[in-house]
Order: structure tokens, then sequence, then C-alpha cells
């Protein structure tokens, strides 16, 4: 192993990072906020070596200090993956002579030692959650990942949770863990830098624009939240929704069906829903200051980013009162059951009736979105894997 430990830090160490797992958005935007915002050479690495799929080393800066490794394998079968994390990762590593490895995801299978594992998944540990999947290849999927990931971060010499919340449902399954840290995502300068485009829909100048911005899953409920706004109209409010993401396979096919049936009831005629489908990272922020009060009905959650998100651009927030939630919100938005479509148009109505509320809540949340930056994230992640080389070397 290269390099020194002089003073208790870290010095002129290789860094490695397994982000073959990293196909989601939210371990995505990630890794591209840590290494775009962070200098590991300040916490004692020389090089950072990252190992993934072709597209994602597309979208990682251009650094003099970063490597990076796209592995044919990596673009094949999920079992051409799976065998090359397992038996030819390791041995990629060794021969550049990293000094600690950093998981994106704890659902890796490598057994590269010492290595640092983030926990991502919730939803194969929320109560409740995996029986919406019935009888399954999701749900077996779903058990089969608890497992490994029970493994890789019992194994790791350090583990890294998005949020108290989830640290604490997690270790509940897999036991105590011994160096934790909590360390959350940040939130891109886009949305910090957007604001709400309209003023507030006074005396009913014009319809109220509602946003849930999510995909369609089990967990996620927007047939609750088309269900409130269909209960709003009936007593006069003018509220019109907007839903971003889509469902396609599996689980998520079925949970677009009922979101249709419900849209089918509620709304025949189209008259106040709109799902817009899946739309690019980018176009985000001027969707979210297009709006005039978000809501976020998931009820399972490790790190809400679209909620986090919407806190920066500074919307009112009706929000789920499961997972995170209030730890990430605390007392910026109104809070409801997700899976009671009266109680998510009592929180609805709440804002909409009420001004000083409105105003109050939104500039909360967009206040509680200024401690989330990928600077803080980035400093906080590499000072970590620092300590965890340095714990490992002792």
């Amino acid at each position: 192993m290269q390099g020194t430990w002089l003073g208790g830090l870290v010095d002129n160490v290789i860094l490695g990072i397994n982000a073959s797992r990293a196909r989601s958005g939210g371990a995505r935007a990630h890794l591209i906020g840590i290494l775009n915002d962070g200098n590991p050479i300040q916490y004692g690495f020389r090089e950072v070596h990252v190992w993934s799929h072709a597209a994602l080393l597309e979208a990682l800066p251009d650094k003099s200090w970063l490597v990076k490794h796209a592995p044919s394998e990596l673009e094949g079968s999920i079992s051409k993956q799976v065998w090359w994390e397992r038996f030819s990762f390791s041995k990629e590593l060794r021969e550049m002579d990293c000094s600690v490895l950093l998981n994106v995801d704890a659902g890796t299978v490598s057994r590269f030692r010492p290595a640092v594992t983030m926990s991502r998944d919730m939803l194969s540990y929320e109560a409740g959650e995996i029986e919406r999947f019935g009888f399954s290849k999701a749900r077996v999927r779903l058990v089969l990942l608890r497992y490994m990931q029970n493994m890789s971060l019992k194994e790791a010499v350090g583990a890294i949770f998005l949020s108290r919340y989830a640290s604490n449902v997690i270790q509940k399954s897999c036991g105590k863990l011994k160096r934790i840290t909590f360390i959350p995502h940040g939130i891109g300068a886009d949305f910090k830098n957007t604001y709400v485009k309209h003023p507030w829909p006074e005396n009913g100048s014009r319809p109220i624009q509602c946003l849930y911005v999510s995909n369609v899953a089990p967990y996620k409920h927007q047939w609750h939240v088309v269900r409130a706004i269909a209960i709003l109209r009936s007593k006069g409010f003018d509220l019109q929704l907007a839903m971003t993401g889509g469902g396609s396979a599996g689980s998520a096919s079925k949970a677009q069906e009922i979101l249709d049936a419900e849209i089918k009831a509620s709304d025949p005629e189209r008259v106040f829903t709109c799902q817009l489908g899946f739309v690019p990272q980018q176009a985000l922020p001027q969707i979210l200051a297009s709006a005039d009060l978000f809501v976020f009905a998931s009820s399972c959650e490790n790190m809400p980013n679209t909620l986090m998100e919407a806190m920066a651009v500074g919307l009112p927030i009706a929000c789920s009162n499961r997972g995170p939630m209030p730890e990430v919100l605390q007392d910026g938005g109104v809070y409801f059951d997700p899976e009671n479509a009266t109680a998510i148009a009592e929180a609805i109505k709440k804002i909409i009736t009420n001004s000083e509320l409105r105003s109050a809540i939104a500039a909360r949340a967009k206040q509680l979105s200024g401690q989330y930056s990928w600077t803080r994230c980035a400093n906080e992640t590499f000072a970590f894997l620092s300590e965890s080389a340095q714990t490992t070397r002792r």
C-alpha cells in the first residue's frame, strides 16, 4: 500500500469508488456532486479511481486527480455485472494500489477491504412496504437485497447514512454498526437559484397549480393525491395537479394502473390532472418554479431528493409524515398521512386558505434547504473516508 499517515492523517494515498450500481438518479447526482464540488487532495488522497458504466462516467467532471474506469462487463447483463464485481473488481483495485474503497450503494457484492459503504435503499427495510409488492419477483428481489446490504454494511469499516431515520431503521435489521456517520445529499445551485415565477393566485384569478415530482410506485401514493384534489375541487377550490414520472414494468406498471383507475374515476375528462411522464433533471427547476404548491406523498424514502429541491425553490409544501420527511422538512411544511386522501386534502386546504402560514412555511423550507450543499457533502464524505483509511491502518 502506497502513502503514509502523517500526524494522524492519511497522505498521498489512493481512493477507489465503486459506482457499478449507481443507476438511480440519487446515486448519480451524489457522485457528480461530490466530484464536482469536492477536493479529495485536501484530505490526503493523491488519486480517485471510479469504476462505473460509460454513461455515468461521461457525466463526471474531468479532474487531474480523477481516473475513470469503464469495464465492458458493466455494459452487459446483470449476471455479468455481478460476476465482475465479485471476482474481478478486487484484483483491479489492488493493481491500482487503492487504500480504501467507497461503495456508493450497499447492494455491492465486492469483497475488497477496507471499504466504506453508503446506504441508499429503504424499501427492503421499511415495515409494511414489501407487502405492497405481493408475491412477486420484485418482493423476492427486495428480500435478497436486504440480505446483501446487511452483509455489506456489517463488513465495512464504516457506513454512511443519508438520514438519522434511515440509520435507526436499518440498524434494527443489520445490527449496531461500529462506525457510522450521517451525510445527507446536497442540492444543486440550479434549484437554489430558481424562484417561483408567479404570485399566488388571489381571488380565483387562475387555478392553483399543484405539483408532485416522483416516479409512479406502490409507495408513492399518487392516486391518493388525485383523490384529495378531487375532494377539494368538489368544495369549490380551483386546483390543478401535474405529476412527473411514470410506471413501465412490474410493480411500477401496477401502480400506474391504480393511478389510471383513480384518474378515470375522479377526473374522467382530464380537467385537472396531467401526468408529464419522465422529465430530465435539468428541466425540473423550471417545472418547480411554475408551480404554486408542492405535494410529496411518499411513505418510504432514504433521502427525499425531490422534496429537498422543492424546498430550495421556495414552494409551500404539503408533505407525508412518514420516514425521514419530518427530519428533512422540519417545521417547513404541513404534514399528512399519505394513505389518507382526506388527510391530504386537509393539509392542502390549510396552505391555500391561510396566507400567513403559506408564506411562513415556504420561507422556512427555503431557509432549511441552505444546509444541503454538495460542497459540504463532499467535504464530509472525503473526511470520513480519510478517517476510515487511518483507522484501518492503525
